[in-house]
């Protein structure tokens, strides 16, 4: 998916990388800043937060579609956007098909990701994922 042309840079602060995702949007800003608060729901994540921030840059989705994914598909549960994108890390959903439905501001992406299907299936197979 990644054609090499990602945004952020080894140089980067946490502030850069999240300014060069959000492309002025306050709602993908609101978003990471949560995934930057939110290495406790995926500890396996060595990373952390900023890992799932170089995840949407790989996957090349940035702002109003990192709001998107936030709001309208993961109902503004950063949890839930964490699970998804981790499902695709493993596997379990295609990286373009979350890209489509990202980009669709219309609420129509709700029905190409599972979303509480997939968290399930990462909260089964990682157990120390959003233990609370």
């Amino acid at each position: 998916m990644n054609t090499g042309k990602n945004r952020i840079q080894m140089k980067d602060s946490a502030l850069d990388a999240v300014t060069k995702m959000v492309d002025g949007n306050f709602g993908a800003m609101e978003a990471l800043m949560l995934l930057l608060q939110s290495d406790h729901v995926d500890p396996d994540n060595v990373l952390g937060g900023i890992g799932v921030i170089l995840f949407l840059d790989t996957l090349q989705i940035y702002g109003t579609d990192i709001y998107v994914l936030y709001s309208d598909i993961c109902g503004k549960d950063i949890v839930k956007m964490i699970a998804v994108l981790r499902a695709v890390q493993m596997g379990w959903s295609s990286a373009p098909l979350l890209k489509e439905a990202c980009s669709r501001q219309d609420y129509a992406g709700r029905e190409l990701i599972p979303v509480d299907s997939l968290y399930i299936k990462v909260k089964r197979e990682l157990p120390n994922f959003d233990t609370k």
